[in-house]
């Protein structure tokens, strides 16, 4: 048994298999204050084709002769996974992503009413114009092309299903739904995509930000609803709040949905870690998945569920992604989970040598530091060493 579900779980589509394409080299760069290096870059998105994703949105190669170079080196790695690249609606930012040699481009523009007047000042004929040639382009250069609505989930239907429509005239092989602000609710992502997916028999993708912590739920709302292809980085970073996190949406997809996408799952933390520690950003504790209080367990009724049965405080084995259960020991503890402990590791205890154990653990000190499993061994022996010296 490698997870389990509740019974209360409802699969809309039945193990439908979905694409998975990484933006950590791209958005996730673009979180303030992370730059990777090309070799960093190059690492990252080894250990990313490791694990299994379908795609690698490599970067913005226009944005300098920096970044052509670092997304050229990720293309000539010749990963199993497709190389895309960012480009706005212009003959240049293509020319840089053919230079770079990519598989493809994700060519991005805005028909929200406030994008075309404040940031583009166009109309959204113009607009339309803009992104259909830019379509062309890319297409008569054999790249695969997917167009993206920035700001999609502020923007009518009717902008939408006009720009859409221009692309899939101009040979799109995907349509994307940006939710730039991340300000879509689920149940708004399901029914934009189910409209959109009505009208278009091509690939539809999402990428979704967390502005509201809504990057995952959107993301598998959207899925429930019929799209092709999550937009993802690792652990969630990219701009202001970041997006749909990787490890998440993966894990939620297989255990929740009952989706294998024969990914290399047990890598996630081990990906995980260097992108953290290559961008600087630290993992919160918390952190579902990846996060070291993940499979931590401290509060004794936990722990002694936990000894007899994991799934009791558990959703899947913690080695399914590249973790281990701790079970670990303090002021929360009880006397179940520290008499099975010990016992579990040898050492027998009389109830009244029991209660004086647990008694100390309970007034360690504000901030020690919490004890492991090797460490209730040595400090039950160190209790009861005291015990009998003090009579």
């Amino acid at each position: 048994m490698r997870y389990f579900t509740s019974p209360y779980n409802f699969i809309h589509q039945e193990n439908r298999k979905v694409k998975i394409y990484d933006t950590t080299l791209r958005d996730g760069e673009q979180t303030p204050g992370v730059k990777f290096t090309k070799e960093q870059k190059v690492e990252i998105a080894r250990k990313l084709d490791e694990v299994g994703v379908h795609a690698i949105e490599a970067g913005f190669p226009v944005i300098s002769p920096y970044d052509e170079d670092a997304v050229r080196a990720v293309s000539s790695e010749r990963l199993n996974a497709d190389i895309l690249c960012l480009c706005r609606s212009k003959q240049k930012d293509i020319d840089a992503a053919l230079r770079a040699d990519v598989d493809g481009v994700i060519i991005f523009l805005a028909v929200s009413d406030l994008h075309l007047k404040y940031k583009l000042k166009m109309d959204l004929a113009m607009a339309i114009s803009q992104a259909s040639a830019s379509v062309e382009y890319a297409k008569d250069h054999g790249l695969f092309v997917q167009l993206s609505a920035e700001d999609a989930t502020r923007t009518s239907l009717n902008s939408l299903i006009a720009l859409y429509t221009a692309a899939k005239e101009r040979g799109a092989d995907r349509l994307g739904i940006a939710d730039t602000t991340g300000c879509i609710r689920p149940k708004g992502m399901a029914y934009l995509v189910q409209s959109i997916r009505k009208l278009f028999d091509l690939e539809l993708s999402v990428h979704c930000h967390d502005d509201f912590g809504l990057a995952v739920a959107n993301s598998l709302a959207a899925y429930e609803a019929g799209i092709d292809a999550i937009s993802v980085s690792v652990n969630g970073i990219g701009e202001r709040c970041g997006n749909a996190a990787l490890e998440e949406v993966v894990m939620a997809l297989y255990a929740l949905y009952g989706v294998d996408l024969e990914l290399r799952t047990e890598l996630l933390c081990e990906l995980s870690l260097m992108v953290s520690r290559f961008s600087g950003v630290p993992i919160p504790v918390n952190k579902a998945v990846v996060g070291a209080n993940a499979f931590r367990h401290e509060s004794g009724i936990h722990v002694a569920a936990v000894m007899k049965h994991p799934f009791t405080y558990e959703a899947y084995d913690p080695q399914l992604v590249g973790q281990e259960r701790k079970l670990v020991f303090g002021r929360h503890s009880g006397t179940e989970s520290v008499r099975e402990k010990l016992a579990a590791c040898g050492m027998q205890v009389t109830e009244e040598e029991l209660a004086e154990i647990v008694k100390r653990l309970k007034t360690l000190p504000i901030g020690s530091e919490l004890i492991d499993n090797g460490g209730l061994i040595n400090f039950a022996k160190r209790v009861l060493a005291e015990r009998a010296r003090d009579g």
